[in-house]
């Protein structure tokens, strides 16, 4: 009997599952600690210091590093080595605003498709959000944050909307941790308008919530940058769970 004939076809053939390689788990591994925060923008990146954190060789860390590098993260300077990639205000401006495109018009459909388990999962992601804000627990605030667009974006039941808001999903998180703090209990108590607006099946009313939301976070975006350049953190505050 032939191989052939003692295995399954194409269609139901097993696979087995190739482990993903080493530098791969490593750019993510870079990647996350850049989008967090850990590893700050313009902060020198020693291989040697984060092969030794990750536990692997230089090598596949060198190698990430010219990924994140093709991919915008991180710079590259000759003689001097990898540094974390500075936006400038342009490029956060930019992204920030075709981000206020595309998620405008998911909350405008997500209003007309939603359903009750869509706007109770909405719900209790700001639930949970409200509960992080008072808890003072940014990372947990910027998680929840990331999840409720997303959720809004899969409710839109449009897949090119879902797939180009992928795209910016981690530059989003990046520009939007240092200002988490400052935006505080203002930016849940939009989600929770923005969730009734869904909820009461107002497409108009929902996009315009988060029309203003998007802004609201682009503009103190730009509000922390101008005011790290003066010399004053606008995030040094205690988070407030109250409304201002």
């Amino acid at each position: 009997m032939s191989l052939s004939e003692t295995q399954p076809d194409a269609a139901g053939a097993r696979r087995i599952a190739r482990p993903v390689p080493l530098r791969e788990s490593v750019y993510s591994a870079i990647l996350d600690m850049i989008v967090s925060r850990n590893l700050q923008p313009g902060q020198h990146l020693v291989e040697s210091e984060l092969a030794l954190m990750l536990g692997v060789s230089r090598q596949p860390v060198r190698e990430a590093l010219q990924w994140l590098k093709n991919d915008g993260w991180v710079d590259l300077r000759p003689g001097l080595g990898a540094y974390v990639h500075t936006p400038t205000v342009e490029e956060a401006d930019q992204l920030l605003a075709v981000r206020r495109l595309l998620e405008t018009e998911s909350a405008r459909l997500a209003a007309q498709h939603a359903t009750e388990e869509g706007v109770e999962h909405l719900r209790e992601l700001c639930r949970q959000g409200f509960a992080a804000l008072e808890a003072e627990d940014v990372a947990t605030m910027v998680a929840l944050n990331a999840e409720l667009h997303a959720t809004v974006m899969r409710l839109s039941r449009n897949d090119v909307l879902v797939e180009l808001a992928s795209q910016v999903d981690r530059r989003v998180r990046w520009y939007y941790t240092p200002v988490a703090r400052h935006r505080g209990a203002q930016s849940w108590t939009e989600h929770s308008a923005l969730i009734d607006a869904i909820a009461a099946g107002d497409g108009d009313r929902a996009g315009e919530v988060m029309h203003a939301h998007t802004e609201h976070t682009r503009l103190s975006y730009l509000e922390q940058q101008n005011l790290e350049k003066s010399g004053t953190d606008a995030g040094s505050p205690a988070i407030t769970g109250r409304r201002p």
